[in-house]
């Protein structure tokens, strides 16, 4: 495999389409989709276009504490014309405190979904992860928001092109009270999202891949057979239990995950004090 670290070691096209969602991220205007250039389909041209913004993110002092799952949505799989889910990598300076406000101008078209995440206090190494071993190593989970953000000008995307864009993700919001697994059942948990206080979002454990726990498998599975394993303490965001909906500037979303509490965030507008 290429060496992460050595941006030459990676195919040109590789190298030029990570460049082009770096400065996106860094000029906070989104840039045409990288698709074109990479081969049609090529999954792992697209991961590799993500593992070395990551590596690059660690090289400039962020730290990483978990993984994200996107396209869990069964309606979006479709859409998109693919039968898996993707994964991107969260960093410790994505997290935005529950109900605080993600500053004006931090990204560059912000959407919102609520989901279940866990957080783990046991290795999971294993390539043939079973819903057994994810029971086991989850320590608590807590309701979260997402915000997904596509460094691609409008959203424009294919497979390739949010893999590469590390899955689109944006930021994260935590809800505060842990909650261990014992006696619930992530499949049946209910999800309602609000904006302003109106109803925008709406859905089940089972609306993610069947149940979060599913999706928690295939995420193990899929990092161990590319020697990434997750590991204990690491965070991960199961995917979106309803639909997206758009943020602006002046927005507050809240979620309430049935047994698991609520989630709250806003978007600060131009002008307000950060």
């Amino acid at each position: 495999m290429p060496d992460p670290v050595r941006p030459d070691a990676h195919p040109p096209a590789v190298v030029k389409a990570a460049d082009l969602l770096a400065e996106a991220a860094r000029t906070r205007a989104a840039c045409p989709p990288v698709r074109t250039l990479l081969d049609a389909g090529d999954l792992d041209a697209a991961y590799a276009v993500q593992q070395l913004n990551v590596r690059r993110g660690l090289d400039a002092g962020r730290r990483l504490v978990g993984r994200k799952i996107g396209l869990t949505s069964p309606a979006v799989q479709r859409q998109l014309g693919v039968d898996q889910p993707d994964f991107g990598a969260l960093f410790a300076d994505m997290a935005v405190p529950d109900g605080g406000a993600v500053p004006a101008g931090r990204l560059l078209q912000p959407k919102v979904e609520a989901e279940v995440a866990l957080v783990l206090g046991r290795d999971l190494p294993h390539p043939a992860c079973t819903v057994v071993d994810v029971l086991r190593a989850v320590d608590f989970a807590l309701p979260a928001l997402e915000i997904v953000d596509s460094r691609v000008r409008g959203w424009d995307i294919s497979l390739v092109d949010t893999v590469a864009d590390n899955a689109s993700c944006g930021l994260y919001v935590l809800g505060g009270t842990p909650v261990p697994l014992t006696g619930i059942d992530l499949r049946t948990v209910t999800m309602t999202m609000t904006r302003g206080g109106t109803a925008v979002s709406a859905g089940t454990g089972a609306d993610c891949l069947g149940s979060p726990l599913n999706a928690a498998v295939w995420l193990a599975s899929a990092l161990a057979e590319r020697g990434d394993p997750l590991r204990a303490g690491d965070l991960v965001l199961t995917g979106a239990l309803g639909p997206m909906a758009p943020a602006a500037p002046g927005d507050v979303f809240e979620a309430r995950v049935s047994g698991l509490g609520s989630v709250r965030v806003g978007f600060a507008k131009e002008g307000d004090e950060q």
